[in-house]
C-alpha cells in the first residue's frame, strides 16, 4: 500500500487536466547542424527529420540514425499526403514538393502571381487532401524577395491550384489542425503567438483571434484530444484546447518542432536545433496517413 501510495503521488506531481507530463525527456541522438520537420512513418516504424543546413533528411529506426535523403534542398516541415507521398517544404529551392512512390519529386508550389516563393517552412495536410502552408522569409536574403507578404496558403486537392488564404502574418511558421478540422492553428515566430482560424468549406480562413502567447513559436502538434503542443524558446508549451497552459517541457536545446509516433502514437519527438529528443505521453496524436 505505500509503494501505490507514493506511485500516485510522483503521477500527480506531473499531471494537469488528467494528462501525465511526468515522464522525463530523453536524448536520442546529436549533433546535427538545425533539425526540423519530424515525421513519425507508422508503416515503416520509423522517423523522418530535417537537418537543414546540413541538407538532408535523416532517418531514426530501431536506435540510430542514417541519411534518408541528401541533397534535400534545405527542407524544413515534413508531411504525408492522404496517398503516402512525402510533402517537403524546400527552403534552398522555395518551394513545396511531392515525392511520387516512384521516387519522382514533383514541384507544387513554386510561385504565387508570377512571383517567388519566399521560404516555405510548415506543412499540413486536410482530410480531403487539400495541404496548408507557411512561407516565411527566414531563409531568403532581403533583396531576393520577390513577395511583399510573408502568407500562408493553400494547395487544393488537385495539386495545382495554390491560393494565400492569409497574408497578416509577420513570420507565420508551425500549423495543425483542431482534431475535426474546424480549425486551423498557425504560429507567428515574430509576435510570439498561436492563432485559430475557422476553416471554412471552400477551404478558406476566417475569424482568426489570438489563440495562446508562445515566445517564439515554432512548430506545433495537436493530440488527439485537442491539446496543443508548441516549440517554442521556453521549451514545448503544452495548452488545452481552450488556450489554458498544463506544462512546459524544459530542454537543453531551443525545440524547434514535434511529431507524434510510436506505435501507440503516445511518443512525442521533438527536434531541437542539435539535438532530437522524445517523452512518452499520455494521450496520443494522429496517425499521419
Amino acid at each position: 500500500m505505500k509503494r501505490l501510495i507514493v506511485c500516485l503521488c510522483i503521477v500527480a506531481a506531473g499531471t494537469a487536466n488528467g494528462l501525465d507530463f511526468s515522464a522525463p525527456v530523453e536524448k536520442l541522438a546529436g549533433d546535427f547542424k538545425f533539425t526540423e520537420g519530424p515525421l513519425w512513418l507508422a508503416a515503416k516504424n520509423e522517423l523522418l527529420f530535417s537537418d537543414i543546413p546540413a541538407n538532408r533528411i535523416m532517418r531514426f529506426k530501431d536506435g540510430r540514425c542514417e541519411t534518408f535523403r541528401t541533397p534535400s534542398d534545405n527542407s524544413n516541415g515534413l508531411t504525408l499526403d492522404r496517398q503516402g507521398r512525402l510533402i517537403a517544404c524546400e527552403q534552398g529551392a522555395r518551394r513545396v514538393t511531392r515525392t511520387e512512390h516512384d521516387g519522382k519529386v514533383v514541384a507544387l508550389a513554386e510561385r504565387f502571381e508570377g512571383r517567388r516563393l519566399n521560404s516555405p517552412n510548415d506543412v499540413v495536410v486536410k482530410s480531403d487532401g487539400t495541404l496548408y502552408f507557411t512561407d516565411p522569409p527566414f531563409a531568403v536574403k532581403r533583396n531576393e524577395r520577390e513577395l511583399d507578404f510573408c502568407g500562408v496558403y493553400r494547395i487544393a486537392p488537385d495539386g495545382k491550384t495554390l491560393t494565400a488564404v492569409a497574408r497578416d502574418f509577420q513570420k507565420p511558421n508551425g500549423l495543425a489542425f483542431t482534431p475535426d478540422e474546424k480549425i486551423l492553428y498557425i504560429n507567428d515566430t515574430e509576435r510570439g503567438h498561436i492563432r485559430a482560424f475557422a476553416v471554412a468549406a471552400d477551404g478558406s480562413l476566417a475569424n482568426g483571434r489570438v489563440f495562446a502567447q508562445a515566445p517564439n513559436a515554432d512548430g506545433m502538434k495537436v493530440d488527439v484530444e485537442g491539446n496543443v503542443y508548441c516549440a517554442c524558446k521556453p521549451g514545448v508549451m503544452v495548452f488545452d484546447p481552450t488556450g489554458k497552459l498544463l506544462h512546459t517541457y524544459t530542454l537543453s536545446d531551443q525545440p524547434t518542432n514535434l511529431a507524434f509516433g510510436g506505435t501507440d502514437l503516445k511518443t512525442l519527438f521533438i527536434t531541437a536545433r542539435p539535438t532530437l529528443y522524445q517523452a512518452r505521453v499520455s494521450v496520443p496524436g494522429f496517425k499521419v496517413p
